[in-house]
């Protein structure tokens, strides 16, 4: 029997991204194995924290699934995106998996990585026929690296920064360095002026302000103001931009709803009625009926976050 898109356990979406447009994820290791549990994480606490690389997902699986899902999209998403629910870049299989998706397709692949193993030197090899890396790096001081990552005990901030230098040395491609603030947290003056001073060592393509616009693993983790942002951008100078949302164009013939689609966006992350119709391009009149009958059912459930209600499974994967 073939395989349906509602069985693909790894390839997902397309979904919205603010950073790369309509982005065909792939997940690389298991739900929340990661090197970091960070606060304003929007899938949760980390439940396997660990440096351990494996193949935790092979190259052969991931082939099958994205196979699949490219042969049936009716439009090719703008990027094929390696990140997903945990640190993509403690699947050791990396190289080879971004060999096969290039095989596959032309579409440039991103990764998105916490740049916790950049130190290492296979990590950064492996990640060297990617079009975009997209790194993130939270906090200078090391407490307020501690206080934010709540990192695996052996990694250090410094070494985190190294390793961004070093892969800024030998990678060719693009890199979009991400800082994610939390309000009373890494926003101060001083740390502003040490994320200047190092964004000069590392170079970046681009600098891209971030913060939590979904509901965070802890409830403390609180966003700044779009006002806010944009005074960091200017204290920071060139290169920076603040991460716009993603507006995708809703054709007029719509298709029709379906409940496994819209499942498969919210077992990712936490998602608005927005982000689905924008997703799906879907009219949001039908997202919110469909999500009412969900939740009715009591597989999904709603909360509050900055005035906005986000949708997640009810119950804990």
């Amino acid at each position: 029997m073939s395989r349906e898109l509602s069985d693909l356990k790894y390839v997902f979406g397309p979904v919205p991204s603010r950073r790369l447009g309509r982005s065909l994820g792939i997940d690389l290791v298991p739900y929340k194995t990661c090197t970091f549990d960070c606060i304003y994480c929007d899938l949760g606490r980390t439940t396997r924290k660990t440096l351990s690389r494996q193949s935790y997902i092979s190259p052969e699986e991931i082939q099958e699934e994205l196979d699949l899902c490219l042969s049936v999209l009716e439009r090719k998403p703008d990027y094929i995106t390696l990140s997903g629910s945990g640190e993509p870049t403690l699947n050791s299989s990396m190289r080879e998996i971004i060999q096969r998706i290039k095989e596959a397709t032309s579409t440039p692949v991103a990764v998105f990585t916490n740049s916790s193993l950049l130190s290492l030197d296979e990590v950064r090899r492996n990640l060297s026929e990617a079009d975009v890396v997209l790194p993130s790096l939270d906090a200078i001081t090391p407490a307020l690296f501690e206080y934010m990552n709540r990192p695996y005990a052996s990694l250090s901030i410094g070494g985190i920064i190294s390793g961004l230098i070093q892969f800024r040395k030998q990678y060719r491609g693009q890199i979009w360095l991400e800082i994610l603030f939390c309000r009373g947290v890494n926003d101060g003056k001083e740390e502003i002026e040490k994320f200047k001073g190092v964004m000069k060592r590392i170079q970046p393509d681009r600098v891209q302000l971030n913060t939590p616009v979904r509901p965070p693993a802890e409830e403390f983790a609180f966003p700044l103001t779009l006002v806010q942002l944009e005074e960091i951008k200017e204290r920071l100078g060139e290169k920076v931009e603040i991460i716009s949302e993603f507006a995708a164009p809703l054709g007029e013939e719509l298709n029709s709803v379906k409940d496994t689609e819209i499942l498969n966006l919210i077992k990712r992350r936490p998602c608005t009625a927005e982000d689905i119709s924008k997703a799906l391009g879907l009219r949001i009149d039908q997202v919110v009926k469909r999500l009412d009958d969900l939740t009715k059912t009591g597989i999904i459930r709603y909360r509050m976050y900055e005035h906005s209600f986000y949708f997640e499974f009810a119950t804990t994967r």
